[in-house]
């Protein structure tokens, strides 16, 4: 690896800087578990003070977390669900925000880290929903009604169970959680990677003797800083996608038919 001689920055960025050294003894105390727990409780913090002393005019405050809670309960649970998904409702809010949250330490000043660039927390996330939507699948139909609907397309030819019976399984028992985790996933790792690239890449060409590279580094850092706007649309939109995605698998657990 490559260091800058002024700054010795590390250059270019390695696999290394997905994997921070523990903060105390053991591994167990990352920068990313630090931060995810920091997202915990800023958001428990911030709904309690919210609703401290709701008001029938709400104060900005209460109007903020009302505002994320209806947008959640109204364009996530109820149109994708319908009537049955309100009372997924908080369970998503607290989903989409908790990404959100973590998603936006990537743009922190002084973080700059996703916590979601760590493939445990978005397979963790994967796992809670797989969980819950075969769950509620089970308890509404029962095992053998609920493998039906999910491995069975209505009207499918007998004949073609064969096919289309470890097709689905595949599909709804292995993909599903696979896909939902290693979307967000890798959308915030490879968001990571490309600010850390401009980022450092200006710094190693402005430390050129070179005024036509000291240019570029400058560029570079332009760059970097219009990134960073693209990357907070991306971190509010990899958080709906994921909670989207959950009511849409809640909703074919819980539905009649496939």
């Amino acid at each position: 690896m490559l260091f800058l001689a002024e700054d010795n920055l590390p250059w270019p960025p390695s696999v290394e800087d997905f994997f921070p050294p523990s903060i105390a003894d053991g591994p167990w105390l990352t920068k990313f578990t630090l931060f995810a727990w920091i997202a915990t409780a800023l958001l428990i913090i911030f709904f309690l003070v919210a609703y401290r002393s709701p008001k029938l005019v709400p104060t900005k405050l209460q109007w903020l977390a009302e505002s994320m809670y209806g947008f959640v309960r109204t364009q996530i649970a109820r149109d994708v669900i319908g009537h049955e998904g309100l009372r997924f409702a908080p369970y998503l809010t607290s989903l989409f925000l908790f990404i959100l949250v973590n998603n936006l330490w990537g743009v922190f000043p002084g973080v700059q880290m996703s916590v979601n660039a760590h493939i445990a927390f978005p397979a963790m996330l994967a796992i809670l929903t797989y969980l819950l939507f075969n769950y509620v699948g089970i308890r509404k139909h029962g095992v053998g009604k609920y493998l039906k609907t999910q491995l069975i397309p209505p009207g499918a030819p007998v004949w073609l169970f064969p096919l289309l019976i470890p097709l689905e399984a595949l599909q709804v028992f292995i993909l599903r959680p696979f896909t939902l985790a290693v979307r967000l996933f890798a959308n915030m790792f490879a968001g990571h990677v490309i600010l850390l690239v401009f980022t450092l890449g200006g710094f190693l060409l402005f430390a050129s003797d070179n005024f036509f590279l000291k240019t570029f580094g400058v560029a570079s850092w332009a760059f970097a800083i219009v990134m960073t706007f693209f990357e907070i649309i991306v971190a509010l939109l990899q958080a709906y996608v994921f909670a989207l995605l959950t009511a849409v698998y809640i909703e074919g657990a819980i539905a009649e038919e496939h």
